[in-house]
């Protein structure tokens, strides 16, 4: 299959946002929109989420023409992975791929032969749907019996079965009107300017549109940078944050379950990346509502071989942020615990290239919409120190903070 790329003039912003966040696949990182559209060319199934073949030979029967362009500007497939790792996966390469910078530098991959691609840019309507009252909702599990699981794994933390483990609840509901999976990018953009706001459809014919504040893995060559977040704190509307952030950096508990966090990623890459950084010390991510902890993390892989963005996810998925240490054990308690299975919510959303580069983050802070209904999870990490009920008003405040770009009422 051959596709040419060619530098475009740049495009409106919030018309492709639109585009893919209704019919498409985007990841609009702060700094790129990426944007798939004109329906599927090729689907490329993998056997579970972290299928290890290489990424270059998927794309081995694949052709690249025309002009030179940044990393994930070329051929790219799309996919919203499930969390757990044996399930099946799939990446899709859309029939059109224009990916845009913040300074307005575009590029349209395209596959040969496909019809014109500005018209369907030109038929785009803005979004323009308003908030909307619940019509019905559900929880699962409810917030008293979330605080029991709590309860029990931190039982089961304290005689050292595990270093620790986070646990997710979901809220699921209708509304009156049909959802429209724009409105809620485009409220995410703007509300969310620090994360990476992604629509991606999945298996099931709904679409998961969030903004995630955590990047799993980003491989450009030899390189490789993460970005994990482990402890929170609900941000007060219209207090100064600062003395919420200042409490966070000099949380024991927060800073132990942080800690467990990048320790297990590093030991993870070790045998991988010759040249492996972290941050001395964490820092805080500012969100709307909430703040975390984050730690950067840089390697570079000496000499031929570097593990590529799809055989990143074998080594990565999931991390402690959403499973737990150690991680099959944790991954074992969570379903255990947990009342229905997650699906796609603390699974990977992003890209990857035909050059076997790609970006991933981790598929949190989303509401899954079909229609008019709507399910949105949220999870929180479970050390020995944690606290029933503190841990289920976490997830309560990271539900409402997701909801709020749905709905008018707070869940």
């Amino acid at each position: 299959m051959k596709f040419r790329r060619t530098r475009i003039a740049a495009q409106p912003t919030q018309v492709l946002r639109a585009l893919c966040a209704r019919s498409g696949w985007l990841v609009e990182t702060p700094d790129v929109l990426r944007c798939g559209f004109g329906g599927a060319v090729e689907e490329l199934s993998l056997a579970s989420g972290v299928d290890g073949r290489d990424a270059r030979a998927l794309f081995a029967a694949h052709e690249l023409s025309g002009d030179d362009g940044p990393v994930g500007s070329g051929i790219v497939a799309f996919a919203s992975l499930p969390f757990e790792r044996d399930l099946p996966g799939l990446l899709v390469i859309p029939r059109f791929t224009i990916t845009q910078d913040r300074s307005g530098a575009a590029w349209l991959s395209e596959r040969v032969g496909s019809p014109a691609w500005s018209p369907l840019l030109d038929e785009v309507s803005l979004p323009t749907q308003d908030l909307q009252s619940i019509r019905s909702i559900s929880y699962q599990p409810t917030p008293e019996e979330y605080a029991h699981q709590v309860a029990l794994a931190v039982e089961i933390l304290r005689h050292k079965e595990l270093d620790k483990v986070v646990l997710a609840r979901s809220v699921s509901g209708t509304v009156p009107e049909p959802i429209d999976p724009a409105a809620i990018a485009q409220r995410l953009r703007t509300r969310e300017p620090h994360c990476t706001i992604y629509s991606l459809p999945l298996p099931d014919g709904r679409r998961f549109v969030g903004a995630s504040p955590e990047l799993l893995a980003r491989r450009t060559g030899a390189t490789i940078q993460l970005h994990p977040l482990a402890g929170t704190i609900a941000l007060p509307a219209n207090v100064a944050p600062d003395d919420y952030e200042n409490w966070l950096l000099g949380s024991t508990k927060n800073l132990h379950e942080h800690e467990l966090l990048v320790d297990d990623l590093v030991a993870r890459l070790h045998d991988h990346y010759e040249d492996l950084v972290a941050d001395a010390s964490p820092s805080i991510v500012a969100l709307r509502t909430v703040a975390h902890l984050g730690t950067w993390i840089n390697g570079v892989h000496r000499g031929p071989g570097a593990p590529d963005a799809l055989s990143l996810l074998r080594l990565l998925h999931p991390t402690a942020a959403v499973g737990g240490i150690p991680r099959d054990p944790a991954t074992a308690l969570i379903a255990r615990l947990e009342s229905h299975a997650r699906g796609h919510y603390a699974g990977p959303v992003g890209w990857l290239d035909a050059e076997g580069d790609g970006e991933w983050w981790i598929g949190i802070r989303g509401v899954m919409v079909g229609a008019t209904g709507f399910e949105a999870w949220a999870g929180a990490g479970i050390v020995s120190e944690s606290d029933p009920i503190a841990e289920r008003e976490e997830t309560r405040d990271k539900l409402a903070s997701v909801l709020s770009s749905v709905l008018a009422d707070r869940v």
